[in-house]
């Protein structure tokens, strides 16, 4: 039961021979202890109890030496045991093996409705956000004091000024909030009292900035033929455009 009492008995090449010292007492020790240190399995306690007799085995290693042959007379004998009892130990390893897949398994359900549940309440979230921008917009748009016919007559000629790009950025904002609204197609045409006041001041503040910067970036520009003809194309329909809104003001004015 106890280790080699090698200083005892004089063995003093012992620790040369064996490389890895065992007994009984520190087999049982490890399988009583309780800090995580002992067995994780039987197999771990068959390789110690095997390696028991190997080691008589391999000190003693004349064949027919009383040590040796006991100790491989005792091996046989475990080893029979052991082929008798494996079968019940292949059936506990598979049990803990589907105990501890049932573990893992469980853990990650847990895991993914944490996560479903996470997902569910930052999209209900991202959708009181949404609404509350929403909302935010129409109170914007409502403060928004309606543009007067100067106002918009001052925005119709700066439109014309703006330069291919610009001009293009401007009718963008317009079909924005105007879904009906077509620039992109061959006839554009822009009524300035048709779009919102919302639409308006927004054109109001891009055309401002753009044509500062058109103003301190005029001698660089050097546009081709192609883009000339159609900035002009392109200014002239605004123009009519502007003109018929004009008409259609003075008109309305006329009658009242």
């Amino acid at each position: 039961m106890d280790p080699v009492d090698v200083k005892g008995l004089g063995l003093h090449d012992y620790y040369e021979v064996i490389d890895k010292p065992m007994d009984f007492n520190t087999i049982k020790s490890k399988m009583d202890a309780k800090d995580g240190t002992g067995y994780k399995n039987v197999r771990e306690i068959y390789a110690d109890v095997r390696l028991i007799f190997k080691n008589a085995m391999k000190y003693n290693d004349d064949e027919k030496h009383d040590v040796h042959v006991m100790a491989k007379t005792l091996l046989e004998k475990f080893e029979e045991k052991w082929l008798q009892l494996l079968p019940k130990v292949v059936d506990e390893e598979k049990r803990q093996l589907e105990e501890e897949s049932q573990a893992q398994l469980d853990t990650l359900l847990a895991q993914a409705t944490t996560y479903e549940n996470m997902a569910r309440d930052l999209s209900s979230e991202l959708s009181e956000v949404d609404i509350h921008l929403k909302n935010l917009k129409e109170t914007v748009i409502q403060k928004f004091r309606k543009m007067s016919t100067l106002d918009k007559k001052i925005l119709g000629a700066a439109l014309t000024k703006l330069s291919p790009e610009n001009l293009t950025k401007a009718l963008e904002i317009v079909a924005e909030n105007n879904p009906s609204f077509k620039f992109a197609s061959e006839e554009v045409d822009l009524d300035i009292d048709a779009q919102s006041d919302y639409t308006l001041w927004k054109l109001r503040v891009f055309v401002k900035d753009a044509l500062e910067v058109q103003g301190t970036s005029a001698g660089d520009r050097n546009d081709n033929t192609d883009d000339k003809t159609n900035n002009s194309k392109r200014r002239r329909q605004i123009c009519d455009s502007i003109a018929k809104t004009n008409a259609k003001r003075t008109r309305k004015l006329s009658t009242l």
